[in-house]
């Protein structure tokens, strides 16, 4: 009866619901203050093209706010207001699903952003863009249940 669950489990999004996602639990919020560049999204086949936006995350007296135009799916999404943590590494935007924090490396240059549902997912970077940090964000999404080949 338990495995009945996990049987014939289908792919909405853009990662398997079937596996587990772990948000980072030690992100020190303080740290993701700064103008961020997106280097990747996840996109259907097909989709159009899409230019890759920014982000500026602030500490506001309220908390972290965002503003931002990225690119989700071949859309342009644009977001700006306070985003109200909800757990460690674990952030509600103004608008639409929750971002987790899937990953930061040491320095805080690179992130691996991604929501549970799978619906959508994107990296974000500062500065220049090591192959080492693109391939560590890229296994950690892969790890939480995405399907790498819809990276682009």
């Amino acid at each position: 009866m338990l495995l009945a669950g996990c049987v014939g489990a289908t792919v909405t999004g853009f990662r398997d619901p079937g596996k587990q996602i772990y948000s980072n639990a030690v992100l020190d919020d303080a740290r993701l203050i700064g103008d961020w560049a997106q280097v990747a999204e996840f996109a259907t086949p097909g989709a159009a093209p899409c230019q890759l936006g920014h982000a500026s995350i602030e500490q506001t007296a309220q908390g972290v706010s965002v503003k931002a135009r990225l690119c989700l799916n071949g859309v342009q999404a644009v977001f700006s207001g306070p985003m109200g943590a909800t757990g460690p590494g674990r952030f509600t935007p103004p608008q639409g699903e929750p971002w987790w924090v899937l990953w930061a490396d040491v320095g805080y240059r690179t992130l691996a952003i991604g929501t549970p549902s799978g619906q959508f997912g994107f990296i974000l970077n500062r500065g220049p863009l090591a192959p080492d940090r693109m391939r560590a964000a890229t296994e950690v999404l892969a790890w939480n249940g995405y399907d790498i080949a819809r990276l682009r």
